[in-house]
């Protein structure tokens, strides 16, 4: 992955090979010289795969073009030099598992929930490190999945509390006032409501969700900067 840091490289992937082309190098024939050139190398290479390592190379995988929009590994490279991004294939699916485990009607405690969100967050962060643009977490900590993501761990608290006589209970051990915590916890509204109302939100603010293990994407990808030094 390391030589595809320049346009002017010649590289050979598992699935992908990259070489641009400039117009002075085109030949008769519209065949041109650094194409020929990269495709002796790839042979080279693939000789060296089959009859020195006994490996199978997937021809059908194999190719030659430009670094632009070409997919490995879950990863996208885009434009000149080939710089590295989450693919899109990779978010929709981050979007997809992310909503199913913040899903209220699963059954689960609050510990585990927050338990096996952080284990996949951290995970799939740790993998996608590479990606450059601290732009792209900043924006999935703020996608719709996401950014109610408070909100949601309130609503799923709030009906692992069921009884009403739970509710009242648990909200005035969280500083809430009698009253309040009276008429909010006889409330007949549905979790996704009450999660928003300013009692619970204030029983259950963000710093104490953070603190119950709620987890930064945008935060972790700062802490994990050495790592793309290292690999880059």
């Amino acid at each position: 992955m390391g030589s595809l840091g320049r346009d002017n490289s010649r590289s050979y992937l598992g699935s992908s090979a990259s070489v641009p082309v400039s117009k002075h190098h085109r030949l008769k024939g519209g065949t041109t010289k650094v194409t020929w050139l990269v495709l002796t190398e790839v042979q080279s290479v693939e000789n060296y795969l089959t009859r020195r390592l006994k490996l199978v190379v997937n021809r059908d995988k194999s190719r030659v073009c430009s670094t632009n929009g070409v997919e490995f590994l879950s990863y996208q490279f885009h434009g000149y030099g080939g710089q590295i991004r989450v693919s899109l294939k990779s978010l929709k699916k981050f979007k997809e598992r992310s909503r199913k485990l913040l899903n209220r009607n699963h059954g689960k405690s609050t510990n585990q929930r927050l338990t096996e969100l952080k284990e996949y967050f951290r995970g799939w962060i740790g993998y996608f490190a590479l990606e450059q643009r601290k732009s792209e977490f900043d924006t999935l900590d703020k996608c719709p999945v996401l950014i109610n993501q408070c909100r949601r761990m309130r609503a799923c608290i709030w009906k692992q509390w069921r009884l009403p006589s739970t509710r009242v209970r648990k909200l005035k051990q969280l500083g809430v006032g009698n009253d309040e915590a009276y008429s909010h916890g006889n409330s007949r509204k549905g979790p996704w409501r009450m999660a928003k109302s300013l009692a619970i939100s204030m029983a259950m603010p963000n710093k104490w969700l953070d603190d119950l293990g709620l987890f930064s994407l945008s935060t972790r990808w700062s802490e994990l900067a050495p790592m793309r030094r290292t690999a880059l």
